[in-house]
């Protein structure tokens, strides 16, 4: 299948954000995992779920192609701009100091004594870090796998390049990982967020509208005015909820 290039970076871009942030917060409990019980059971339950995360992408990446474009552009258009809408609420409320802001540093220290209190059964096989690797890297993940796939089912060829996006995004948070060995708090999560809520709910209002038979008089272009006209609603909408989060206590983390 040959990919246009040209075509193809708003989906490279948008997967390599929004897996970002999620392998960002995997890796924080990994990382918490193998500092605290030790990285054998770390390394495998999170390799574990990297095996079963790739073939699920394997096994539902070629079924989309059976099924008519438009319709897979409308279903998972709409799921990309809920999934988007979602990221995007709780980045403005935190910009605006409505909720707090998410802490990775304090993620990875509550992780750690939740894992020092359980104690170690003295087998080989520690099941308990296995499993918690397992997990977080599996919820994860699976929000990966469906990013690259509703990314990825905007067009035909776009799957590699979404997948290509997400993979650079892995590569660069283990490097990160390996080298700063401590949870990435300095990563400003919420701006990521913020960014990737605006990339994926453009994207998802394209995908609806070329389900719906829209034509959109600058092609993919479109994306890029989408995104900013997400930008300035999201800005105002910041500062709108700055204004009344001031003149009430900030609400739970949600």
């Amino acid at each position: 299948m040959v990919v246009d290039w040209t075509h193809a970076w708003p989906t490279v871009f948008a997967a390599f954000l929004a897996s970002l942030v999620e392998f960002v917060e995997a890796l924080t409990v990994v990382l918490a995992v193998g500092t605290v019980r030790g990285w054998r059971g770390a390394l495998i339950g999170s390799g574990a779920a990297i095996i079963v995360l790739v073939a699920i992408v394997a096994a539902l990446g070629p079924a989309l192609t059976r099924i008519p474009l438009d319709d897979v552009q409308l279903v998972v258009g709409g799921l990309l701009l809920l999934f988007g809408m979602r990221w995007l609420r709780k980045a403005i409320l935190r910009s605006a100091g409505a909720i707090p802001m998410h802490d990775e540093a304090a993620a990875y220290a509550d992780q750690a004594e939740a894992l020092s209190r359980t104690g170690k059964n003295g087998a080989s096989w520690d099941t308990v870090a296995i499993a918690t690797a397992f997990k977080i890297t599996m919820l994860e993940g699976l929000e990966v796998v469906f990013i690259v796939i509703a990314v990825g089912a905007g067009g035909v060829g776009l799957l590699v390049p979404a997948s290509l996006g997400a993979s650079f995004a892995l590569v660069l948070v283990v490097l990160l990982g390996i080298i700063v060995h401590r949870p990435l708090a300095s990563i400003p999560e919420n701006t990521l967020k913020f960014v990737v809520g605006i990339l994926l709910t453009a994207f998802g209002t394209f995908w609806v509208g070329e389900g719906m038979g829209v034509s959109w008089s600058s092609g993919d272009w479109s994306i890029f005015a989408l995104t900013l006209g997400f930008l300035a609603c999201s800005l105002f909408a910041i500062a709108l909820c700055r204004g009344r989060a001031t003149a009430r206590p900030p609400l739970a983390n949600g």
